[in-house]
């Protein structure tokens, strides 16, 4: 049989009953427009996380005090939380070679007043003039915290975005005074804003020196974690090592359970990423099943459309037809109903990740390894479940499907 003999014959086969044909089609392109969406947002979401950590400083290493014991399958006994971790650390890390800037922060909630009546509880970090370009963060507005407030234990604030237009609204803060633990603080500055909300966003915060935070606000000297900008990516493993050592002299403890730990954003990264993924796999594996069942109905199609061209093709076995011929055209009429199908279905679910996008907010990522799957599982639904009512069409005895009525 000729290549546009069978698309023809496929064509008005499928087109005989059209209501039936889209039935049949819609369990297909349900399920392939839930995979596509479900992947976007699955994609999406870890590009969300990806840039949002490394938002949060370009090749940073984070050291916290207390140990984390993950890798060994033990629970962090408090990771953070000790007091493992002094100022003089930091001022030890900034030896090493390779680092660019270390940050040494303490960080607390306070609640914040302003003198127009408004309130809220932030996160309020101790910090020096280095957390600008370790966090890459820019300020907006005024002046970030200068080596004299820190030396002067200065009263004085700067505000996250989003914090200053919950405590001032519309006005400029620079210059105003705001209550922080019952003393007046001036604000000096205003961050530009950088997006997003989880992870510590700097919009959500508010700094003071570190020396005013750690002598006035907690009467505490120790800090709550060290971030280390490294010079070049390719040197971070090197340099973490070297701090793991360094520290580990210091505190008097063994490298191997030390008293502190020290994070990079790799490490971070490759753990949500492998999470995102996992999360990603269900749902396509959940939205996948309404597929299955998409197949079974292609079958039960097939079938019944066997059934009912008996004499067909009994007549056409009985005019030379062969078994090749007969099986190779119902096969193709299962495979062009599920590629027609799965067509629908990627265009559906790219709509679908549009709308989520922006209805919602929430990042959606089509790919063309998504769109690829979906053809493929497209393809592969049309061979299976099409092959065993093509081998029954194709074994049928011509005379008795002549006399079947």
């Amino acid at each position: 049989m000729r290549t546009s003999d069978l698309f023809q014959e496929t064509y008005g086969a499928l087109s005989a009953n059209k209501v039936r044909s889209g039935l049949t089609m819609l369990g297909v392109v349900i399920g392939i427009s839930s995979v596509i969406a479900m992947i976007s947002i699955g994609q999406g979401a870890a590009g969300s996380i990806q840039a949002s950590i490394e938002g949060l400083g370009s090749n940073l290493l984070t050291v916290s005090p207390g140990s984390s014991q993950a890798a060994r399958g033990q629970v962090s006994g408090g990771r953070g939380s000790s007091r493992t971790l002094v100022t003089e650390d930091a001022e030890a890390l900034r030896g090493i070679d390779g680092v660019a800037y270390v940050s040494a922060e303490f960080s607390s909630r306070y609640q914040l007043v302003a003198q127009n009546g408004n309130n809220t509880n932030v996160t309020v970090l101790g910090v020096e003039p280095e957390y600008l370009p370790v966090r890459n963060v820019a300020v907006a507005a005024g002046s970030f915290i200068t080596e004299t407030q820190l030396r002067s234990l200065g009263r004085v604030v700067v505000l996250g975005a989003t914090v200053a237009t919950d405590l001032f609204a519309e006005e400029d803060p620079v210059g105003k005074t705001l209550r922080v633990n019952g003393s007046n603080y001036k604000v000096v500055g205003v961050l530009a804003a950088k997006g997003g909300t989880s992870f510590n966003s700097p919009d959500n915060s508010a700094y003071v020196p570190l020396t005013t935070m750690q002598k006035i606000l907690t009467g505490s000297d120790y800090l709550t974690s060290a971030a280390i900008s490294v010079e070049d990516k390719e040197e971070m493993a090197q340099v973490k090592a070297e701090a793991v050592s360094l520290l580990a002299a210091r505190h008097k403890v063994d490298p191997e359970a030390p008293d502190f730990s020290i994070i990079s954003q790799e490490d971070v990264i490759g753990t949500l990423t492998q999470v995102t993924s996992t999360f990603t796999t269900l749902l396509a594996a959940i939205a996948g099943i309404s597929l299955v069942v998409g197949g079974i109905g292609i079958m039960n199609m097939m079938l019944t459309t066997v059934t009912e061209r008996m004499r067909e093709i009994g007549l056409r076995k009985a005019i030379g037809a062969k078994r090749k011929d007969i099986g190779t055209q119902f096969l193709v009429e299962s495979v062009m109903l599920t590629f027609v199908g799965g067509g629908i279905g990627i265009l559906l679910g790219w709509i679908v990740s549009l709308l989520i996008t922006k209805f919602s907010g929430t990042a959606t990522d089509v790919s063309a390894g998504s769109v690829a799957l979906a053809f493929g599982v497209s393809a592969l639904i049309g061979i299976v479940f099409g092959y065993y009512p093509a081998r029954r069409a194709s074994g049928m005895n011509p005379i008795e499907a002549l006399r079947y009525e």
